[in-house]
């Protein structure tokens, strides 16, 4: 008995000794949290995305991002490298590239291409021929270690983010649990070059240009927030909040113009243990030397919230529970639907727009 009391003590002891002191790479940095908003008000608990259409369904995992033709033939990336087209008359998906990579934000071009955000491959730009030219891999000296999402301006300009300079999408997790600020708003201009606009961002990740052009909104989904930097008119170059505090993780964002509607997605809902230990880096390392399986992660759930050109919410959509779409990492709308995207679910989805927007 003694003997098994000694063995029980030395196991806790190194377990002990490994969770608190065990050296690892990442630096936590201290922070608050602000207090998560409850699902309440115009963030009401619903069910409005229970009904969606899901489409191409088993053709592929993690449709993170779309983007609609206007003869409704859709485009997007999954997991496995493949940018594909999704017939709109519900033909057989067709194989377009394989970027070699994770390709995530998708975007087409005046010249029917596209542009995508490579997660490991950069800022690519893909035939519909399927030839795979690299545009962009690094800005300042730094290389995209995880390229994300994007948006075209009228000029052709390609405005982008780099989630983190420092870790790729294989250490995702380490950049929510560091907190430090790695992430980063960049532009490539019809000459080729590249421009650093924002650095210091918590996990740079949607990016959607405003009306006219005159602005751009990236979010920063490790801080619950979207920055807006003016790029046209008396505030060109100034930098604001567009709106903060979320309820959730901000992933893609989307403009619809029409609507004039900005169709923000949420991965998943605050993490209490997260939010809890923002200001305690030391509990946090502990949280990052666990086992996988235990790292705290957003409950499963599907959430898109539609914003005014002012930030106000005038869209509430949620669907919660195992059998929701999700999680949705985009929302865009495209004729009369909105289309949802997901970073591991095995389809898209979709809505009828004016469902969407009726109250």
């Amino acid at each position: 008995m003694k003997r098994a009391g000694s063995w029980l003590f030395l196991i806790v002891a190194v377990v002990g000794g490994y969770l608190l002191f065990y050296p690892i790479e990442i630096e936590p940095v201290r922070w608050q949290a602000p207090p998560a908003p409850e699902l309440v008000g115009v963030y009401e608990r619903n069910a409005r995305l229970a009904g969606v259409q899901r489409l191409a369904v088993g053709e592929g995992v993690g449709p993170e991002d779309m983007a609609v033709a206007s003869n409704g033939d859709i485009y997007t990336g999954y997991v496995d490298g493949r940018v594909v087209r999704i017939p709109a008359n519900g033909g057989s998906v067709e194989t377009i590239a394989d970027t070699g990579g994770r390709p995530l934000g998708v975007a087409l071009l005046s010249d029917g291409s596209l542009a995508v955000a490579d997660a490991y491959r950069g800022l690519l730009r893909v035939t519909l021929s399927g030839e795979v030219e690299t545009l962009a891999a690094q800005a300042n000296g730094l290389a995209f270690r995880f390229a994300d999402d994007l948006d075209v301006a009228a000029d052709g300009t390609i405005y982008f983010s780099d989630a983190s300079w420092k870790y790729g999408m294989e250490h995702l997790l380490a950049d929510f649990i560091e907190h430090a600020g790695t992430g980063r708003l960049l532009r490539y201009n019809p000459d080729g070059s590249v421009d650093e606009l924002l650095q210091g961002l918590y996990f740079a990740n949607g990016v959607a240009l405003g009306p006219d052009d005159a602005y751009v909104l990236v979010n920063e989904t490790g801080a619950y927030r979207v920055t807006r930097l003016w790029l046209k008119g008396p505030r060109a170059g100034e930098r604001d909040i567009f709106i903060d505090n979320l309820p959730g993780f901000p992933d893609n964002i989307s403009f619809d113009a029409a609507n004039g509607v900005f169709w923000l997605a949420l991965y998943g809902p605050r993490n209490a243990i997260m939010d809890a230990t923002s200001d305690r880096p030391f509990w946090r390392k502990v949280i990052y030397r666990m086992p996988e399986s235990l790292h705290p992660m957003p409950a499963h759930q599907a959430f898109v919230l539609g914003l005014d050109t002012g930030g106000r919410v005038v869209a509430n959509l949620q669907h919660h529970g195992d059998e929701a779409f999700g999680p949705i990492t985009s929302a865009e709308r495209a004729g009369d639907h909105l289309y949802f995207g997901s970073l591991s679910a095995p389809s898209l989805a979709r809505m009828p727009i004016a469902d969407a927007l009726s109250n």
